[in-house]
């Protein structure tokens, strides 16, 4: 391990790197001793209409894509052995002598936050911690990860093998290796998000190593096939969908417009790929944040123009639309997103929240070959139309430029039923491990009654709000910081 020290105005910043190994879970043995490096098979056409699998367990059931038995296939991987983890280390003048909190950020694939130390969450933090932000492997400058960094160690098979070292297992694993290297003592450990689902690893795999744990909007459900949890997502999702378009009714119909367009028309984004209808849904992720509806309504203004009287997008709508689906700086986000669920006493997620989605009507995606009328038809069944949100989608891997080069291994992780275990609930029935919780009863991206039932089964005190949204921690962090405390001490 080494350190580079720096002054900043009242604060110290030391940046840490050490090595850690790649494949900690025996990710490459699997690929080479089975068949999961076969090359799936795909539709001639994908998109939206593409049909949804069964769901996992029923009789001949496969993800698309999912590889076939007796293959013999193998592949050889030229991934890395080792890897190199990076974390920023924030200590307040003054403070020296305060314990550590390792961070861990909401994702996946989203790098520890780069933020000022003043008038935010780790601003109060920090005037009872030294603060440990980790990227976490695969993102900012822990071995970051884009689809030519995956699609260099070989084919489809090896490519999952490749991600399938990116979950919260091998981030938890990660996290001892700095802080062994940093000190001896346990830590307490504080996760937003998808950063929660690690600190919940880590009360499984490591509570040894955790003198305190904290999390907000992201205690998960441990026994829970990830089909319960999209269930669960796609309701809150609805309410929230209907939230907006009663404080905005005219809305809907700028949405229903855009969406007859956008079938009709070719669009294209600034990344160079069409606006297809189901992708414009996928902007509804920002429902799910603090502010969220007034977020939605400024993006959906000034959609059109009409130009030589021709109707077209405005290229300032199509940024702002960009921006949002377009998952170029965050790739782990889509390739990673339904496998950070996926262990085998669970099974494999079969793309969980596109075969879900079936179930609810008011979110049925048209095919994208019927055009306009298509989304005519949609409009008239009468009921209202729906944004999706953190819901990621087979045809979305081949739509989104950033996540196409890794399709197929999507494919495959998502068709794997024997990925090891995140979470042990007979470890965390046993926690001893002072730990508390932020958990929002309006979060659209997970579930409460899910995260409460886990905090049950672990001891994790409760505070449970009616008000905050998902991203509160950003949004209202000092008072979120020192509730957390109070609630352990």
């Amino acid at each position: 391990m080494y350190d580079a020290t720096f002054r900043i105005p009242g604060h110290t910043m030391v940046e840490h790197r050490l090595e850690a190994p790649l494949d900690r879970f025996g990710a490459f043995d699997r690929l080479t001793a089975g068949s999961t490096a076969s090359q799936p098979a795909r539709p001639s056409s994908p998109g939206p209409e593409e049909p949804a699998p069964a769901a996992p367990g029923a009789a001949g059931s496969e993800a698309p894509g999912a590889p076939q038995e007796g293959t013999g296939r193998k592949e050889t991987a030229a991934a890395p052995t080792r890897i190199e983890i990076f974390a920023r280390e924030y200590v307040r003048e003054g403070r020296e002598d305060r314990p550590r909190l390792v961070y861990f950020q909401g994702g996946p694939g989203f790098p520890a936050p780069r933020m000022a130390p003043i008038g935010s969450w780790l601003s109060t933090a920090l005037d009872h911690y030294r603060v440990v932000l980790l990227d976490e492997r695969g993102t900012g400058s822990s071995h970051p990860l884009d689809a030519q960094a995956v699609t260099d160690v070989g084919g489809p098979g090896a490519q999952a093998a490749y991600l399938s070292c990116f979950r919260q297992d091998s981030i938890v694993a990660d996290a001892e290796d700095l802080r062994r290297a940093l000190q001896d003592e346990p830590w307490s450990a504080l996760g937003q998000s998808f950063g929660g689902f690690a600190v919940t690893a880590y009360l499984s795999q490591a509570p040894a190593g955790l003198s305190e744990a904290f999390i907000t909007a992201g205690l998960p459900s441990v026994v829970d096939h990830a089909d319960a949890v999209y269930r669960l997502t796609y309701v809150e999702t609805d309410k929230r969908n209907r939230e907006f378009f009663a404080r905005y009714p005219g809305d809907e119909a700028t949405a229903w417009s855009i969406a007859r367009h956008l079938a009709d028309v070719e669009e294209t984004l600034p990344t160079g790929e069409r606006l297809t209808p189901g992708r414009f849904r996928q902007i509804g992720g920002v429902l799910g944040r603090s502010y969220g509806l007034e977020r939605l309504h400024f993006l959906l203004e000034g959609a059109f123009r009409t130009k030589r009287g021709s109707r077209r997008l405005r290229p300032q709508f199509l940024a702002r639309i960009g921006a949002e689906v377009s998952l170029r700086a965050s790739p782990l986000y889509g390739v990673m997103h339904e496998a950070i669920y996926a262990q085998a006493s669970t099974g494999a997620t079969a793309w969980s929240a596109h075969r879900v989605r079936g179930e609810f009507l008011q979110f049925r995606l048209p095919d994208l070959a019927e055009g306009g009328a298509g989304e005519a038809e949609l409009e008239a069944e009468g009921h209202g139309f729906r944004f999706t949100g953190e819901h990621m989608y087979p045809w979305q891997m081949r739509e989104d430029p950033a996540l196409a080069p890794m399709a197929d291994a999507a494919d495959l992780l998502a068709a794997d039923a024997a990925l090891p275990e995140l979470y042990s609930a007979e470890a965390l029935a046993a926690n001893t491990v002072p730990s508390a919780a932020w958990i929002y009863t309006p979060d659209m991206f997970v579930p409460h009654s899910l995260s409460e039932r886990t905090a049950e089964l672990a001891g994790i005190e409760r505070i449970v709000s009616t008000e905050f949204h998902h991203d509160a921690l950003h949004s209202g962090g000092p008072k979120m910081i020192e509730k957390l405390i109070a609630a352990v001490r």
